[in-house]
């Protein structure tokens, strides 16, 4: 075989080995409502050796192709809530602009480890709402505030799972357009969506129901990835093959996840949510203390490491839910 065939064979199975992951991390993505970013960006970094700023930017184009597939799906179910989600991007955007422009300078000065540190305790920190709520298929019912009345914050869908309606009101919008700015400055810092933070302004703050959130938030996290990806453009961290094969991928996994998640409950999504957050925080976070040696272990002790924590706090969850039960019955 002649070097250009080889090269030829190599490059498209480069290609299709990225398309692969990125199919992984849309269905992952789209179910949970975090985009399939959050799992492309480690995925990317720790299994095909790219260096994170060229992650951040193929995931910021992927994040776009996320949206647009997932969203779509999700807005003909009648099951995202575009108000809130239009409402609460205000805050969003403006994050991700400070993002962008504060990643720009840590990549200057070679502080790549601290993005790994700093994403892997976003992850894990977004667990705690999480655990609390874990246990409530619906969200238990709240009072209306000022909020909910003067932003028109109620809405309905109809669950095929639960074959029926569900109604629900949002609550605490402040709260969530504080966090959502938040959310926006990770988004342009990590190269994500942020639908980690913009799950959590939602279901914890409004209170509003797991489904909704998560394809709310699948609606919000293009828009978010669209502005920070522009300063990307500008600062050339976006190569074209990585993210042309990143963004079919998951473009492919989010209308496949889009599928899965109308069969499942909401209780089905937590546990995923639960579950890849902890590996991938973990994960994260020791890739940016061995990135700087102050930490040094092997690739494969690391991988163990995160799996074995992973296992472990979900265990804990299911042990405290099923406590929690015996107690209340």
């Amino acid at each position: 075989m002649n070097p250009v065939m080889s090269s030829l064979l190599f490059i498209a199975a480069k290609f299709l080995s990225i398309v692969v992951g990125g199919v992984f991390a849309g269905v992952l993505g789209s179910l949970t409502g975090l985009g399939g970013a959050t799992v492309l960006v480690p995925l990317l970094t720790l299994f095909y050796g790219v260096p994170i700023i060229y992650a951040t930017g193929a995931s910021l184009i992927s994040t776009i192709a996320t949206s647009a597939g997932s969203a779509s799906a999700y807005t003909k179910q009648k099951i995202t809530n575009i108000k809130v989600g239009v409402g609460l991007e205000i805050a969003t955007t403006t994050g991700a602009i400070v993002g962008s422009l504060t990643a720009v300078e840590v990549y200057d000065h070679k502080l790549q480890w601290i993005i790994y540190v700093i994403f892997g305790l976003v992850l894990l920190m977004s667990l705690i709402p999480t655990v609390q709520r874990g246990k409530y298929e619906v969200p238990q019912d709240r009072k209306a505030d000022w909020s909910s009345k003067l932003f028109q914050l109620a809405g309905s869908y109809h669950d095929a799972r639960l074959k029926k309606q569900v109604n629900y009101v949002g609550v605490r919008w402040w709260l969530a357009e504080l966090i959502m700015f938040f959310a926006g400055v990770i988004s342009g810092l990590l190269g994500i969506g942020s639908g980690a933070l913009k799950v959590l302004g939602m279901d914890w703050a409004m209170n509003l129901p797991m489904k909704v959130t998560t394809t709310t938030s699948n609606f919000m996290i293009g828009i978010t990835a669209a502005t920070g990806s522009s300063i990307y453009w500008y600062e050339g961290y976006i190569q074209l093959f990585l993210a042309a094969a990143a963004a079919i991928g998951v473009l492919l996994g989010s209308f496949i996840g889009a599928k899965i998640l109308v069969r499942i409950t909401n209780k089905d999504i937590r546990w995923i949510f639960f579950g890849i957050l902890s590996f991938l925080g973990v994960e994260m976070l020791l890739k940016g203390l061995i990135t700087d040696r102050i930490l040094i272990i092997s690739s494969a002790l690391e991988v163990a490491i995160s799996l074995i924590a992973a296992v472990a706090m979900i265990g804990g969850l299911y042990v405290k839910n099923q406590r929690g039960e015996n107690i209340a019955s």
